[in-house]
């Protein structure tokens, strides 16, 4: 089991790759703590300036609109803000790019062989979270795949949100294994690329509920 700052009694949930009002209102049904808007042209789940304004209208107060870029040119990125709340920075981004951010913002940060997550958390010391994926050369993000849950160390200084192959049926033992701040999800609860599955999220927010009342029992 790993120990690392700020735990909480309840794992915040974040849906990632909302394509659809549906999806909006599904997801946040479910009891969705936070929702993904995919900006960066290379993704399957990507969605433009107009419909991130469209879907981000939709969402309700107290659930929080966060935009994933990847490199994205700062212009962009100040012009999507207007309809977010958190900026997710997926790329290869300095700390210093990431400082400018026109929203408050977390760092995504794929487990390739040798990351120091340590050093990581330090120089990104201005993130309000750092979001652990799994590596794939080439793919920022949305691979589907897990990665080893033990190679993040106690003394994390930042506070964690799991992404990386998650789903209804691996999300509890993650949470029981990493105790993270909130667990991403996005191909595990899809029906297709960009589609969300209702049954799916449901299934995923029940299990993450269970892992907390498991949790609170230990």
């Amino acid at each position: 089991m790993i120990e690392h700052a700020t735990p909480l009694a309840r794992t915040r949930v974040k849906i990632c790759g909302i394509t659809r009002p549906e999806d909006v209102d599904a997801a946040v049904a479910a009891g969705a703590d936070a929702l993904g808007f995919v900006l960066w042209p290379g993704s399957k789940r990507a969605i433009d300036e107009a419909r991130l304004a469209q879907l981000a209208a939709r969402v309700p107060a107290f659930v929080t609109r966060v935009g994933l870029f990847v490199d994205s040119d700062p212009a962009l990125v100040a012009r999507c803000a207007e309809h977010l709340d958190l900026v997710q920075f997926h790329g290869e981004e300095t700390a210093a790019f990431c400082a400018a951010s026109p929203r408050p913002w977390i760092k995504a940060l794929r487990m390739r062989d040798g990351l120091d997550l340590v050093a990581a958390a330090e120089a990104y010391h201005g993130a309000q979270a750092l979001l652990l994926d799994a590596y794939r050369p080439g793919v920022p993000g949305g691979t589907g795949e897990t990665f080893d849950w033990s190679r993040i160390p106690a003394s994390l200084a930042k506070p964690v949100i799991l992404a990386g192959g998650l789903t209804p049926a691996n999300v509890a033992e993650a949470i029981g294994t990493v105790r993270p701040l909130a667990v991403d999800v996005s191909g595990g609860v899809e029906a297709r690329f960009g589609v969300k599955d209702s049954a799916r999220l449901r299934a995923f927010l029940r299990a993450v509920r269970a892992a907390d009342a498991a949790r609170a029992g230990d």
